[in-house]
């Protein structure tokens, strides 16, 4: 399916004491959307939260829109953005709740060891090429593997990604993402072309996303916005 949605046509344009005051529903049928991207920026500058990158952010709600309109995941499914375009010694995952615009999860992660060392700078569709994918997931079920509590991702672009679960690509905990790895390194350490999170945060993100959520990876990659056109259907 082609994401024929306008950019910046998502979310709201009431606010009040500071809060979101129109239900997703409304937000979905604003013609607004830069200005739900303005309070959501101003609201977690204001804490000192660091985001992704403004064009992240701008591909991300315009896919999660698609996803929601298509019936891929539900209207009130929390929006996962990981920016690869930062070094693995930022946190660059973020789960945001997008009926208030509240980051409610911001963690480090792990990209594929043949996709860079400090950055992530190659991205493959393709087995056994222990790189990270681009693009846009749905979030799938979860099991016990040799990583313990794991996720399922399924993508859902053509070419790009879709080819996820064949690869075994999975959100787990792994110890080379732990900030002490940083501190040993200089970076943190890398997948086969997993997203892999600290070993003691995975299971609270995997039980925040589970099960037909959005997961949207992102990086400063020419070749992906023409891509990112194309969903599978």
């Amino acid at each position: 399916m082609r994401i024929t949605l306008i950019l910046f046509c998502f979310f709201l344009n009431l606010y009040h004491n500071n809060t979101l005051s129109i239900s997703v529903e409304e937000e979905l049928s604003s013609s607004n959307n830069s200005g739900y991207l303005d309070l959501l920026i101003s609201k977690n500058t204001a804490k000192d939260t660091a985001l992704p990158q403004l064009s992240a952010l701008q591909l991300a709600f315009e896919g999660y829109q698609a996803m929601i309109s298509s019936e891929i995941i539900s209207k009130n499914a929390p929006l996962t953005i990981i920016d690869y375009s930062l070094p693995s010694t930022q946190k660059r995952l973020w789960v945001i709740a997008p009926a208030s615009g509240e980051i409610i999860f911001h963690e480090y992660v792990s990209h594929g060891k043949n996709s860079g060392d400090l950055h992530a700078e190659k991205f493959s569709n393709a087995p056994s090429s222990f790189q990270s994918s681009l693009g846009f997931f749905v979030t799938a079920e979860t099991y016990q593997g040799k990583h313990g509590y794991s996720l399922r991702l399924d993508g859902i672009e053509l070419g790009i990604n879709d080819k996820a679960r064949e690869r075994a690509i999975v959100v787990h905990g792994a110890t080379y993402a732990n900030a002490d790895f940083i501190e040993k390194t200089g970076r943190l350490g890398r997948s086969l072309g997993c997203p892999a999170l600290p070993t003691d945060s995975s299971t609270k993100f995997i039980d925040l996303v589970k099960e037909k959520s959005c997961l949207f990876i992102f990086a400063n990659d020419p070749e992906y916005p023409a891509a990112s056109k194309i969903l599978k259907g």
